[in-house]
């Protein structure tokens, strides 16, 4: 993508560093802790990325072929690169079962704004889990410090230039109709469509976007 489809805003973004892996406080909600990410997860990390249904809805579209992989993909979020990342590891309360991760994973995103995902295990799905994490973390993550810093962004992801309300973005798959639901019942807006070609492979995507200064507008968890 070329510079010209970039524009400069201004907004009120978090400040970097970011809070570190280790002054990081867990996140408790009913049934889960969200807490900081470790490189103890790596085990369990793998075993989530090697459930085909989960990576299906991944940029990779595949399961990791071995653990080296996994680590690759965990190591962004530790220390010292925790300083740009808020991704977490989604833990069950009762048991501390690791079950998913989640959080800030692109911070800036390839479009400018801070970037939001999230992946759980297939055995968790359709209880709600998805929709008490993403309101617990979208709570902390509008509590952060803020400054105003100028960024470029993706022109289709901006509504004007110069001064702008911060957005959070989160990007899914079209045909991703539960992740969907969980985002709009988070607070998110759907807002555009497009899409990208990888590797000669076409995939239509949902970009919706979530205002931290608005904060939490979405029902109960």
């Amino acid at each position: 993508m070329s510079t010209q489809d970039f524009v400069t805003v201004r907004s009120l973004l978090p400040t970097i560093p970011l809070p570190r892996n280790k002054d990081r406080p867990d996140i408790i909600t009913s049934r889960l802790v969200i807490r900081a990410l470790r490189s103890s997860d790596l085990e369990a990390l793998h075993s989530l990325r090697i459930q085909e249904p989960v990576m299906k809805w991944t940029k990779a579209g595949c399961i990791d072929k071995d653990i080296e992989q996994s680590k690759a993909k965990l190591d962004p979020f530790l220390g010292p690169n925790d300083a740009i990342t808020a991704n977490c590891a989604i833990c069950l309360k009762d048991t501390g079962a690791f079950i998913g991760i989640g959080g800030c994973h692109l911070y800036p995103g390839d479009h400018g704004w801070p970037e939001v995902g999230y992946m759980l295990r297939t055995e968790t799905w359709g209880q709600g889990i998805a929709t008490e994490f993403l309101s617990a973390w979208l709570q902390f993550w509008s509590e952060l410090p803020r400054a105003e810093r100028e960024i470029q962004v993706q022109k289709d992801m901006v509504d004007s230039e110069g001064a702008v309300e911060e957005q959070l973005i989160a990007i899914t798959n079209k045909t991703n109709a539960p992740s969907q639901k969980v985002l709009i019942k988070a607070g998110f807006q759907r807002f555009r469509e497009f899409t990208e070609v990888d590797d000669s492979k076409t995939v239509d995507l949902v970009a919706f976007r979530f205002f931290p200064s608005k904060g939490m507008r979405a029902g109960s968890v």
